[in-house]
C-alpha cells in the first residue's frame, strides 16, 4: 500500500492514534501507522489509496490534513535523493498541471529568501506548468521539523496534498459561541474527538446519561447520528438552572443548541433519569441467552463527585409504609423532587459498562471519561465487564490529576465468557458521606490540599507526610 503523511495537531498526544484508527474503520479501510511518535506532527500511514486517504482525514479533529509521501530523510541531500528514487515514475504525471509549493516549518522559521531556494532546489521535477497560489491543480508542501528552540531543523519530508481535515469544527462548536453552556460543558475539541474514537456515523443511534446541556450528543450529531440523552437534574436539559454565558437574554436550552447548528433533525429529545433508575428498554436475554441491542454508541463524562458526592434516585434509609405511599401519591406533581442517595463512584462506572452491555449493538462502542490523581496511591482501577472490550486508553494530563477516555467495544455474545451473563455484583466503598464512597474525591480534598501546603513551606520536616502527588 502507499505511504502517506498526516500532518497532526501537537495536542492531545495520546487521542491521536485512536482517533486514527477509529477513522480508518468507520472508512472501512485498513490504515497501518508505519512511523508515529508523540512528539512529533508528523505521521506515516499506508492506506489503499488517494481516496481512502481522503475519506479518512476529512472528519479528523487531530490533524491538519494528508499528504502522499514522495520522500524524506535528515538532511535536503538525503530528501532529494529519496524523491528521485521513489517518484521519478510520478513526474510525468504532474508536468504540465498547475501547482504550487510551500514550506511548513514546525517549530521553526524561514525567511521568504529562504523559502524560496528550498522550493526552486525542487526544480529536478521538471514541471511546466503554471505556478498557481489559489486553487492549482495539485500542491506540494516540503515539512521541516525543528526540536524546540533548534537553529536547523532534524528532519525533512516533501508530500503531495491530498485532503484536509475537519478539524475546523471545533471552531464551529467552540463553547464561546455556544448559545446554552454550563460550567461544567466539555470542550468542544474533546467532545467531537470523544465522537470520532466511539464511532459516531450516519443512522448510528447514540445515547449521553449525563447529558448536561447536551455537548456530546451535539458532537455526535455533528458527524450525522442520532442522539439523546438524558440526565438526573432536568434543569439542565430545560434550561431552567441558569447558564454561565453572561449577559445571556432570554431562555437557552439544550434544545436550542441544536437549533442554533441546524442538527434538530438529529436530536431524538432528552429525559430526567439517571442510569440505575433508566426508563429506557433494557432488552432481556432470548431463549439462547443472547441479548439484541438498540445503541450503536454511548458516549458520556460521568460526574466525578468532587463538588458535590454523587448521588441516584432512591432514599438514605429505608422507607416506611406511611413515607413511602407519601411519595408514591406525589410523583406525578409537577414540584414534586424525589429523594436521592449518596453513590461510590466505582459502582456508578460498572453500573455504566453493566448499561452498555445490555444496550449496545455488537460492535457498538462505549467512550467514558474518568478521572485520576496523579499518584499511585490512588489510581483508580479502569473497569471491565466480560462483554465489553477495552479499545484504548487516552490521557488528558492536569496538574496533579488526570482524566482518561476509556473505549470499549461491545463483544459478540459469542466472544464473552461462558458465565458472562451472570453478572456477580461487586463489594463497593460503604457510607453514607460522600467521601466514604469516592476516593478520588477524599484525594482531591485531602490529599491535594496536603500537596498544596508542602509547596507552600507550611510543614515542619518533622511533621512532612508521606508523597503526595
Amino acid at each position: 500500500m502507499p505511504e502517506y503523511l498526516v500532518r497532526l495537531a501537537q495536542v492531545h498526544e495520546s487521542f491521536r492514534k485512536a482517533e486514527l484508527f477509529a477513522l480508518g474503520e468507520l472508512a472501512g479501510v485498513t490504515l497501518e501507522i508505519v512511523e508515529y511518535h508523540e512528539n512529533s506532527p508528523f505521521c506515516i500511514v499506508r492506506l489503499p489509496s488517494d481516496a481512502a486517504a481522503a475519506k479518512v482525514i476529512s472528519r479528523s479533529i487531530l490533524s491538519l490534513g494528508i499528504h502522499e509521501l514522495w520522500g524524506r530523510g535528515p538532511s535536503y541531500e538525503a530528501l532529494h535523493e529519496s524523491v528521485k528514487i521513489n517518484t521519478s515514475h510520478l513526474w510525468a504525471k504532474y508536468k504540465d498541471v498547475s501547482f504550487k509549493f510551500t514550506v511548513d516549518c514546525f517549530q521553526g522559521t524561514r525567511t521568504t529568501a529562504e523559502q524560496r531556494d528550498i522550493i526552486e532546489s525542487f526544480s529536478y521535477l521538471a514541471f511546466e506548468g503554471p505556478i498557481r497560489m489559489k486553487d492549482p491543480e495539485v500542491s506540494f508542501q516540503v515539512f521541516e521539523h525543528y526540536d524546540e528552540k533548534a537553529p536547523h531543523p532534524k528532519y525533512f519530508y516533501l508530500g503531495r496534498f491530498i485532503a484536509e481535515s475537519g478539524r475546523h469544527a471545533k471552531s464551529t462548536y467552540d463553547l464561546k459561541k455556544r448559545h446554552y453552556i454550563s460550567t461544567t460543558s466539555m470542550d468542544a475539541e474533546l467532545a467531537l474527538l470523544t465522537a470520532n474514537i466511539a464511532l459516531a456515523a450516519p443512522g448510528k443511534i447514540f445515547f449521553d446519561p449525563f447529558m448536561g446541556t447536551g455537548g456530546f450528543p451535539l458532537a455526535a450529531a455533528h458527524f450525522g447520528a442520532y442522539v439523546c440523552g438524558s440526565d438526573i437534574d432536568g434543569r439542565s436539559i430545560r434550561g431552567t438552572g441558569g447558564s454561565s454565558r453572561k449577559g445571556q437574554v432570554g431562555k437557552r436550552d439544550v434544545a436550542g443548541n441544536f437549533k442554533q447548528y441546524g442538527l434538530e433533525g438529529h436530536y431524538l429529545g432528552a429525559f430526567v433519569s439517571d442510569l440505575t433508575n433508566t426508563p429506557l428498554r433494557l432488552p432481556a436475554p432470548s431463549n439462547n441467552g443472547i441479548r439484541h441491542g438498540y445503541l450503536d454508541g454511548i458516549i458520556c463524562d460521568p460526574p466525578y463527585g468532587v463538588r458535590e458526592g454523587l448521588k441516584v434516585l432512591g432514599a438514605r434509609e429505608e422507607l416506611g409504609d406511611i413515607e413511602r405511599s407519601n411519595h408514591q401519591a406525589r410523583h406525578k406533581d409537577p414540584t414534586y423532587i424525589p429523594p436521592k442517595r449518596p453513590y461510590s463512584f466505582m459502582a456508578l462506572l460498572d453500573d455504566i459498562l453493566a448499561f452498555a452491555a445490555i444496550t449496545l449493538v455488537e460492535g457498538g462502542r462505549l467512550s467514558m471519561w474518568m478521572p485520576t490523581a496523579n499518584d499511585e496511591d490512588v489510581e483508580l482501577i479502569i473497569p471491565t465487564n466480560p462483554f465489553l472490550e477495552l479499545v484504548s486508553v487516552c490521557v488528558q494530563p492536569f496538574n496533579r490529576w488526570s482524566r482518561r477516555l476509556l473505549t470499549y467495544r461491545r463483544l459478540p455474545d459469542s466472544e464473552a465468557p461462558a458465565d458472562a451473563v451472570t453478572r456477580v455484583r461487586k463489594e463497593y466503598e460503604k457510607g453514607v458521606r460522600a467521601d466514604e464512597l469516592n476516593a478520588f474525591r477524599r484525594k482531591f480534598f485531602e490529599g491535594f490540599k496536603e500537596a498544596d501546603k508542602l509547596r507552600a513551606g507550611d510543614y515542619a520536616p518533622e511533621e512532612t507526610p508521606k508523597k503526595i502527588g
